[in-house]
């Protein structure tokens, strides 16, 4: 087929189709040449030479190519990594800004552009053609998509609930989706889905890696895949892998977040910025390496043959180079306003924030998402970590930013392992932690905390587990992690013996009381309400399977952990104590202190019992009548008052209830030992509570009594509450 070709425009980036066919633009700054290479349905090749170049883009309109048309690129200029450059037209490579990727990566055709026979040399070019092992960029026209309205949902960050979730994952086993929706775009939309989802008290989809990506080449050797996806391959292509329709991944991406706005859902997606699935310099040449390596990746000055690799994974994008950053900041704009996403998860983000070494909030990168009229009003959620030197950045990223906080993990996990130091940052943890993010003006919903995600242990296996069991991902067990701050409750692994059970169903229910009721945005792993085991493997990445699936399937474990779970999200979204918008001060507000901490005797807490190595239990007041802010009508927001009793012993224990100044009257809310509503009980001031080894209780005080409470007439015996 003949085509008409004219200059054309360097903007948009990418393949933009109009009435008379494509504009084709790509940057490439050192590069010497670009051919445009089309291929038909038989995939035979027409390259097409791009002779227009404007500020280092090499662009052509092609008259007759309409959306639908498969192509890629063959990038000339110099094979010299000693100075950073890796050209090779014998390579084909996937369009940077291709909305559409059709084909998966085949490591049988000489993907790699040195000559791999040489061994570990890569200075040699190969010069095989690679096109039979790349994957097709696809021209995809992205209007005419009928939205029907579709507006964010908006959830206020004090009342968001996340739930991280895989496509793929969260519905392959579900019984009540059609076979033919499992594993997809569209299953997750489902109704029944949504339903749960809804009933659970999510409010935002935090969906793990959508963009199209490329399994790793060990995988491909061992016989395994991606299943994560955290190597991508293109930053503005939704994933085939999860579209019931093949070349319709881009509608039913849409459709899918249609469905969950009309829910009142909101969808974050995880996005992997930091790397790419290129890998190190023995990685294969698909895109970036092979349009500009030099601009896209961050060399080690002393060698320009080697990346810097603050990741793990063989590179780091660099973000000091301004069309690295705008590929990230474009696909991020084209994801909130075409795709209508209503937020982001930025994996290992302090990659993001590297200037020349070390991590800097007032980068680049930071700077522009700050000012930009899209970016800056969209979720943004950091991990707050890398593997380089001073990559823990917890607490320290700018104030637009959410963190996951790794803090909260841990803590949260070795208090109720019983580890007695923890009591102090259990206070912290519990409250928004305040001494990470306060200081530079955020509040507590800065904290995104969790127990458990995607990487690590599942909640089931938390308390099932205390070593990892990785051997499936074929690497000897030697990757995951070795510390997981888990406790097997006297019996390592699956146990039929009904006391460990119970013991381990309470501790379940410890840790999902306290992520829903601390302050700060809780979120939540899929599965874990539903009683998920990995079977202690805490690293399934590789994993596509039943292992890694969530299993829907009845049992009596599965349901009494999910009816607990929505009461716990459901007292949350009841009660705005559990929602506050600002810090905790511990002092008056009005008549009532905001917060109130008790020993096991019931007396307020004083300085030296923070470090008593004695007593792994901690009780807290929220006081509802001292929120102290007003709802968006300007009326004062004020609630009940809340007694949270948290005992991590291993041994029973008793609690007695504070003196009636705060309180004289208490009702049994939740209760950890119990997976349902929980039976009618009292506690008034005074009372011995009795206490299960690790038991969790929750009381809320009657909400007649206000501000400075009257004492009482007469003292009650102790009860048996």
């Amino acid at each position: 087929m003949e085509y008409t070709l004219r200059p054309g425009h360097p903007f948009p980036l990418g393949a933009t189709p109009d009435a008379r066919g494509v504009n084709f633009a790509v940057y490439s700054a050192h590069g010497t040449g670009v051919d445009l290479c089309l291929f038909d349905e038989a995939n035979r090749e027409t390259r097409i030479p791009l002779r227009e170049r404007t500020a280092h883009v090499y662009h052509a309109h092609v008259e007759g190519v309409r959306a639908g048309q498969r192509y890629g690129y063959r990038v000339f200029g110099p094979y010299e990594p000693r100075s950073g450059h890796r050209f090779n037209p014998n390579k084909l490579l996937v369009d940077p800004y291709a909305r559409a990727v059709h084909g998966k990566v085949d490591y049988a055709a000489p993907v790699f552009g040195y000559a791999r026979e040489l061994g570990r040399d890569d200075l040699t070019p190969s010069l095989e053609d690679s096109a039979a092992g790349v994957p097709r960029s696809v021209v995809v026209d992205i209007s005419g998509f009928d939205w029907e309205g579709d507006a964010p949902p908006d959830v206020a960050w004090a009342d968001t609930v996340l739930y991280e979730a895989h496509v793929k994952g969260l519905t392959m086993l579900h019984p009540d989706v059609p076979p033919e929706l499992r594993g997809t775009y569209e299953g997750l939309a489902h109704p029944a889905v949504l339903e749960h989802l809804v009933s659970l008290g999510v409010t935002t989809v935090e969906l793990l890696p959508v963009h199209e990506h490329a399994d790793e080449h060990f995988l491909f050797k061992r016989g395994l895949t991606n299943y994560w996806g955290y190597s991508t391959l293109s930053y503005f292509a939704p994933s085939a892998r999860f579209a019931r329709v093949r070349g319709r991944q881009v509608d039913e991406f849409r459709a899918m977040v249609k469905g969950l706005h009309a829910a009142g859902l909101e969808v974050v997606l995880d996005v992997v910025y930091n790397h790419t699935c290129e890998g190190d310099k023995l990685g294969p040449t698909l895109s970036l390496r092979g349009f500009d390596n030099r601009s896209y990746y961050r060399l080690k000055r002393s060698d320009l043959r080697e990346y810097e690799d603050f990741t793990g994974c063989g590179n780091s994008l660099d973000m000091q180079c301004p069309q690295s950053l705008k590929l990230v900041m474009d696909s991020l704009r084209y994801f909130v306003t075409e795709l209508h996403v209503d937020g982001f998860r930025f994996d290992l983000a302090s990659t993001l924030a590297r200037e020349l070494q070390s991590v800097d909030k007032m980068s680049g990168f930071f700077d522009i998402i700050h000012q930009d009229p899209v970016l800056s009003r969209v979720k943004l959620i950091a991990e707050p970590w890398d593997l380089g030197e001073g990559g823990y950045q917890v607490g320290n990223f700018p104030v637009l930013w959410t963190e996951w906080n790794g803090r909260y993990r841990d803590t949260v996990r070795r208090f109720w392992t019983g580890d007695k130091r923890q009591v102090g940052d259990m206070g912290f943890r519990l409250t928004g932690s305040s001494d990470l993010y306060e200081r530079d003006g955020r509040h507590p919903q800065a904290s995104i905390n969790f127990v458990t995600a995607h990487d690590g242990f599942t909640l089931r296996d938390l308390v099932s587990y205390e070593r990892k069991r990785n051997l499936d991902n074929r690497e000897e067990n030697r990757d995951g992690t070795d510390d997981n701050a888990s406790w097997n409750c006297a019996v390592e692994g699956e146990t039929e013996d009904p006391e460990v059970c119970e013991l381990r169903a309470r501790q379940a229910r410890n840790l999902m009381l306290t992520l829903g009721l601390s302050l700060g945005v809780p979120m939540i792993t899929a599965g874990d309400e539903l009683w998920k085991t990995q079977r202690g493997n805490n690293n399934p990445y590789a994993q596509d399977n039943a292992l890694s699936w969530v299993d829907w399937g009845p049992t009596p474990e599965g349901d009494e952990q999910l009816q607990f779970s929505r009461r716990v999200f459901e007292l949350r979204a009841s009660h705005p104590v559990f929602r506050r918008r600002r810090f905790l001060r511990g002092a008056k507000v009005g008549l009532a202190p905001d917060v109130a901490w008790f020993r096991p005797d019931g007396a307020v807490m004083v300085g030296a019992d923070w470090s008593n190595p004695r007593q792994p239990l901690l009780a807290w007041l929220l006081a509802g009548d001292a929120l102290a802010y007003q709802d968006e009508r300007g009326a004062p927001v004020e609630d009940d008052t809340f007694l949270v009793i948290m005992s991590s012993m291993r041994e029973p224990a008793t609690f007695t209830v504070p003196g009636p100044e705060w309180g004289r009257k208490w009702s049994l809310v939740l209760d950890s030992a119990v997976p349902g509503e929980p039976e009618v009980a009292i506690a008034l001031a005074g009372d011995v509570l009795d206490l299960l080894p690790c038991h969790a209780r929750v009381f809320q005080r009657d909400s007649k009594e206000r501000g400075s409470l009257l004492p009482l007439r007469s003292a009650r015996p102790a009860g048996d509450v």
